[in-house]
């Protein structure tokens, strides 16, 4: 009986182990690989994105350089529930709506001033060594933009 309770214990806690593994795929250093990308030439880079947690909530700080090549910076704290939350430091969005799709995989939509300006996917690789992240949107000027940006985990 003891064998059993300790072996039930321990499947227990290695599942556990692995769902809470699995919930931080998005978590941690991220920096933008430039030859495996597809961003259009002159359009804004995230150089640096950061997942930590904040409290309840993922807090992601985002670096990187605008169209003109001047050093950007933004925050956005919030939930992978869906809901819009609010960004800060961003000319192009002033909120993101995250959706957990999947353990590797959250849906986005970038918005300013309530209307949505891009859509798109970020993926963790399976061996969560990088990451995809793919947009389709409108630029400041309305013109139509599709951007590949692959980032490895630091």
């Amino acid at each position: 009986m003891k064998t059993r309770t300790t072996l039930v214990s321990l499947a227990m806690f290695f599942i556990g182990l692995a769902l809470c593994l699995a919930a931080d795929l998005q978590m941690g250093t991220w920096k933008l690989n430039e030859e495996k990308s597809k961003i259009p030439a002159g359009a804004p880079k995230n150089t640096t994105v950061v997942y930590e947690m904040a409290g309840d909530n993922v807090k992601s700080t985002i670096d990187g350089v605008d169209a003109e090549g001047k050093p950007t910076h933004a925050e956005w704290t919030g939930k992978f529930d869906g809901n819009d939350h609010p960004a800060t430091g961003s000319s192009t969005y002033d909120a993101i709506a995250f959706k957990k799709v999947n353990d590797r995989t959250l849906s986005l939509t970038v918005k300013k001033a309530g209307k949505a300006t891009a859509s798109g996917r970020i993926v963790v690789a399976a061996d969560g060594k990088s990451r995809t992240v793919t947009l389709t949107g409108n630029d400041p000027n309305g013109k139509p933009f599709t951007s590949t940006a692959v980032y490895d985990k630091q």
